[in-house]
């Protein structure tokens, strides 16, 4: 991506070295999968709402915290995401006359404690809606590439407005109304509410994407493929696959690599809000 000269967002809050926080299984993944796979699968705005997971219980100490040049590479790349993303998003709920409201980025290492309770690194990132902010430890990026071969700034970059893209979801009113829809159906029915959600998400992601680029020129070549591969790579068939060598397709709650990749394609090629209606139709037309 081309972000030389691009603004940083005053949205992010950096927590990395605060330690503090209680390790929850958080996310789906890391209910499914353990280690990296459960933390890129992770992320599942309900999940992290009602507090589900493994109820390990741990704490971090505090300690002065020195990033390394990579790591502060990644933090401004991040930000200035993170800036993107709200350019966009004030443009697109102003055509809707709407005012967008931006979440806040927090970074952490190790454990965090959101409005949504504890997490941990290996949670995923994630987003919280009871204080409307994203929530990631940066080392996963470096993981991301180490255990899946997912790689590339742009990939990077997808990863952050798939959660900015909860954030949509929640000023929409759409995360609340798929919250509640989750907790009056069996789990099989909540979990294909979950991937309805997902997929808009990415397809949310790929509209960010497609507008970023319309204005500030941002996409290069081989962008759109390191974004593909990575939505490729966290799907849930993939990460099942990769965990246990079988799927278990009623468990699914992110999607498909198919389905992922199918709705964040749809948003870069349109940037049309209209085409990320993924509530309508079947389950099975996703």
């Amino acid at each position: 991506m081309k972000l030389t000269g691009r603004r940083e967002s005053s949205n992010v809050e950096d927590r990395r070295g605060s330690g503090g926080g209680l390790k929850l299984g958080g996310g789906i993944g890391a209910i499914l999968i353990a280690g990296l796979i459960a933390w890129i699968s992770g992320g599942n705005p309900f999940e992290a709402m009602v507090s589900t997971g493994l109820n390990q219980s741990t704490t971090t100490e505090a300690g002065e915290y020195v990033p390394t040049e990579e790591e502060k590479e990644l933090a401004h790349f991040a930000s200035q995401v993170l800036a993107g993303t709200e350019d966009v998003w004030t443009e697109e709920f102003r055509k809707l006359g709407k005012t967008y409201e931006p979440p806040k980025l927090v970074l952490f290492s190790g454990s965090v404690q959101s409005g949504c309770g504890g997490a941990s690194s290996s949670s995923g990132p994630f987003y919280c809606s009871a204080d409307q902010s994203v929530y990631i430890d940066l080392s996963f990026f470096t993981n991301m590439k180490a255990q899946l071969g997912a790689d590339g700034d742009f990939a990077y970059a997808y990863v952050i407005a798939h959660e900015v893209g909860h954030h949509v979801q929640y000023l929409l009113g759409t995360l609340g109304r798929a919250h509640q829809q989750m907790s009056q159906v069996s789990e099989k029915e909540a979990n294909q509410i979950s991937v309805r959600l997902e997929l808009q998400a990415d397809c949310y992601a790929g509209i960010w994407a497609y507008h970023d680029n319309e204005q500030f020129g941002s996409l290069e070549e081989g962008d759109i493929e390191e974004a593909i591969n990575a939505a490729s790579k966290i799907g849930d068939d993939y990460l099942q696959k990769k965990a246990q060598g079988y799927t278990v397709p009623e468990s699914f709650n992110h999607g498909t690599s198919q389905q992922r990749m199918k709705w964040l394609k749809r948003g870069l090629s349109t940037g049309d809000l209209n085409v990320a209606d993924t509530f309508t139709g079947s389950y099975s037309s996703l």
